[in-house]
């Protein structure tokens, strides 16, 4: 079989289109590359989504732990503490047996049936778990930044009048944004790459259809050599890690636009212990 041939059969297997089933002998290079680069649709899907709806929920839990009112900011720094003081591999663990738990035939309320058969299935219950976790971890990056701001910019929203939404809108978001985008550029980075963890969580890959490490566990098993598929996987990481780079590093040169030096590039700085 041609690596074209290959490409054609197995690039978009991961979610169900193309050749049904795995081969089984005669591994070559192509058919591990390809079929490990199809996994990597489902790292990108949990990434893109969980990085998308975690940004929104952690600036409303920054906003929160920074309130006044203690029942906005112990509710939210209660959420931050959980989820950031245990393990994302648990908390995978945890939440699926709890949603098992639920209802197969879904949640009856008010005369309308709630389904809750796709919250035990990968693409939706693990990519709950990872908004959670990521929105704790970007909301306290962001809470950070929000302590930070400047009083003098402050002190000049309040000489021009600004109160309330329009100067937390004009002011104090734009600059706690500024401020946390280089930690969050590397919080970002960490989220792409704890999406291999769906692969060892208890959330089942339906048909044969998982992720990157999926195919790369299944080639090292079947060839007994995980020195070929797993590098392939580290190099699709490598090149995703670039990619996230260079994205964060425009929006980064678009918040400091105003700035002097304000071209200066993100630069990667991973985090050994988190």
């Amino acid at each position: 079989m041609s690596c074209a041939q290959t490409f054609h059969d197995y690039a978009l297997r991961s979610i169900g289109i193309g050749e049904r089933l795995l081969p089984r002998s005669d591994f070559d290079l192509c058919q591990q590359v390809v079929l490990i680069g199809s996994g990597l649709i489902w790292n990108l899907y949990f990434g893109i989504f969980a990085l998308f709806f975690g940004f929104f929920l952690a600036n409303a839990l920054a906003v929160a732990k920074a309130s006044a009112n203690p029942w906005l900011s112990r509710p939210a720094n209660g959420f931050i503490f959980l989820f950031r003081g245990s393990p994302l591999f648990i908390q995978f663990f945890l939440a699926y047996a709890a949603l098992v738990m639920l209802p197969k035939g879904g949640i009856n309320f008010l005369g309308v049936t709630i389904a809750t058969d796709w919250l035990t299935k990968a693409w939706g219950g693990a990519l709950i778990v990872l908004i959670l976790n990521t929105a704790a971890y970007s909301a306290q990056i962001f809470y950070g930044a929000l302590q930070s701001v400047p009083k003098g910019d402050l002190e000049a929203a309040d000489a021009y009048g600004m109160t309330g939404w329009k100067r937390f809108r004009r002011i104090v978001w734009p600059t706690m944004m500024r401020l946390a985008w280089p930690s969050y550029t590397n919080e970002a980075i960490f989220l792409f790459h704890a999406t291999t963890l769906v692969f060892f969580s208890a959330f089942p890959a339906f048909q044969q259809r998982g992720d990157s490490l999926y195919y790369a566990s299944y080639f090292a098993d079947k060839t007994f050599n995980p020195f070929v598929a797993y590098p392939i996987v580290a190099g699709y990481f490598i090149l995703l890690t670039l990619s996230l780079i260079a994205l964060f590093g425009v929006m980064n040169r678009r918040l400091n636009r105003h700035l002097p030096g304000a071209t200066r590039r993100i630069k990667y700085r991973p985090q050994l212990i988190r």
